[in-house]
């Protein structure tokens, strides 16, 4: 009975201690975070940083590593491919229309297709200032340490202030001078067999016709730039 005794006292001494060790062991083990946000600020750094506007997806292996940072990462790569597919769906039809206008004729061959650009144009940037917001509110949550936050925020200027603030006021530029360049088809259209194709150019019967054209055309001319500009987002997201 004695050693019987004793061998309950020791199991009821030694249980507290085997139970310390056990939530020692678990604390060491499931505390990966300091690790996590080193991996994920060098993914920043070297390689989101470095991405421009093309955004690599996340390996299995990345997603391990980074643990629920990859939430963080998540924000700024979903307003990425939205934004992405935004331009894709808008913005470069409308401008390779553009581009293939070369000869007064043009403007009425290239009409139907600039007709249906100029419409997805006109919900372009409420889509894009959506994606932004949303991305802007998820931001606003996040709890970073203070080294992963200055990081992190840079990144977030980076690929989705920047884009978003280049590509909103873009838009309504591009629409007007979509709109005007169907306006010249719409024109040339009206004028029916009285308006002659030739060598590049085009021939009118009357001095109103002439002057009316060369109106629109200087009206375009003035309007350039925001072809331009928008050529340079779509370089960026290619």
């Amino acid at each position: 009975m004695t050693v019987g005794i004793r061998s309950r006292t020791f199991a009821r001494w030694l249980a507290p201690v085997v139970a310390l060790l056990v939530v020692f062991q678990l604390t060491a083990c499931g505390d990966k975070e300091p690790e996590q946000r080193k991996a994920f600020i060098d993914y920043l750094q070297n390689t989101v940083m470095r991405s421009g506007q093309n955004l690599p997806t996340l390996s299995e292996d990345q997603r391990q590593k980074f643990g629920n940072y990859v939430n963080d990462y998540t924000i700024i790569l979903t307003f990425s491919r939205q934004m992405k597919q935004s331009i894709n769906n808008s913005l470069s039809p409308a401008v390779n229309s553009i581009a293939q206008i070369r000869v007064p004729q043009d403007y009425l061959q290239q009409k139907p297709a600039l007709q249906q650009a100029a419409g997805t144009l006109n919900t372009l940037a409420q889509q894009i200032q959506t994606a932004k917001a949303t991305a802007d509110t998820a931001q606003a949550a996040l709890k970073q340490p203070d080294d992963l936050k200055a990081i992190y925020n840079q990144v977030y200027a980076q690929d989705v202030t920047q884009p978003a603030n280049a590509l909103i006021p873009v838009v309504p530029a591009l629409s007007g001078f979509t709109q005007d360049i169907i306006a010249v088809g719409d024109f040339l259209g009206q004028q029916g067999t009285q308006v002659a194709f030739a060598n590049g150019a085009v021939q009118f019967p009357t001095q109103q016709q002439v002057t009316q054209y060369n109106a629109m055309m200087t009206g375009l001319l003035g309007k350039q730039q925001a072809l331009v500009d928008a050529q340079k987002i779509i370089a960026g997201n290619l």
